[in-house]
């Protein structure tokens, strides 16, 4: 790649005057030598949502080594507390891509474009879970009636939106179903508030719950799960359709693509307990799409 200090060799005066397509070509190309060497200068915003496991400065400080390291640009992580903030920067074009879950890549379809999807045992798939108190004598979703119920985040599809599906089956919503509800903002925090009886019952991410009994079983084994949900795409990789690149969508795809041949990505997949990365295609969020068209139809 040409760098914008490099100068075009001047013309002969011998040489014919140029033509006005000529000159206008020759500004457009520096122009585009210019932008690529601003891009490969700047910053890279990686968002991450509470998809992720907590805010573990090791594995903070993996990944943003190991972007910096497969991009070849500086990193910036940035987090915030909801779903919502991290998409609301995503679509709007201040974040180059994002850790996001299926609820919001589905509902800003048009607005985002896939780059990646984790792979979890093997597949780009996980589960919702209902989880209670590991004591508690119900095994069925129904008997969850008049619950105080956890959710995770009122963007996300295992934390919130599955659960609503399966109400709207029953012509019930959570508010007509639970007594109460309340959102935590965290899978973990859903764990913890079962496990703590703050809560009676809660929707939380199966991967999330299935990597807490490996990693901190005595929370895990304050709660059991009753019920999993059908697979689902995994939450993916997203960029804004604002401002992308093929060049730079195939740069971030291939970053994640390689993460598992690479000893700083490894620790970064050893420490998230995922597999690696696969492109995907848009068509793994149809049954999350599906769920979303039916709360909507309900009002």
């Amino acid at each position: 790649m040409l760098e914008s200090s490099q100068k075009l060799p001047r013309p002969s005066r011998l040489a014919c005057r140029p033509t006005r397509r000529a000159f206008l070509a020759g500004v457009a190309s520096t122009a585009l030598i210019r932008g690529q060497s601003a891009l490969a200068g700047a910053a890279l915003r990686f968002g991450l949502t509470p998809v992720f496991l907590n805010n573990d400065l090791e594995l903070r400080d993996h990944l943003g080594a190991y972007l910096e390291k497969a991009t070849g640009r500086p990193v910036e992580l940035v987090t915030r507390r909801t779903y919502q903030e991290i998409t609301s920067l995503l679509i709007s074009g201040q974040l180059d891509a994002a850790w996001i879950c299926g609820y919001p890549f589905v509902k800003f379809a048009d607005q985002l474009r896939l780059v990646s999807v984790p792979l979890w045992r093997g597949r780009p798939l996980y589960q919702s879970y209902l989880i209670v108190g590991a004591d508690r004598p119900v095994a069925d979703a129904e008997e969850l009636r008049n619950d105080v119920h956890a959710f995770s985040d009122p963007d996300s599809n295992s934390g919130y939106l599955v659960t609503s599906a399966l109400l709207a089956d029953w012509n019930e919503s959570p508010a007509r179903f639970f007594r109460e509800s309340f959102f935590t903002y965290g899978h973990r925090n859903v764990i913890r508030a079962v496990g703590s009886g703050l809560a009676d019952s809660g929707s939380v991410d199966g991967y999330v719950w299935e990597v807490v009994r490996d990693v901190e079983p005595q929370l895990a084994e304050q709660t059991k799960v009753i019920r999993r949900s059908e697979w689902l795409g995994f939450p993916p990789i997203a960029a804004p359709v604002r401002g992308m690149t093929p060049e730079r969508l195939a740069l971030l795809r291939q970053a994640f693509g390689d993460m598992a041949s690479d000893p700083t990505g490894r620790e970064v997949l050893d420490l998230l307990r995922l597999d690696g990365f696969t492109e995907g295609t848009p068509s793994l969020f149809d049954p999350i799409r599906a769920k979303v068209d039916k709360i909507e139809g309900q009002g």
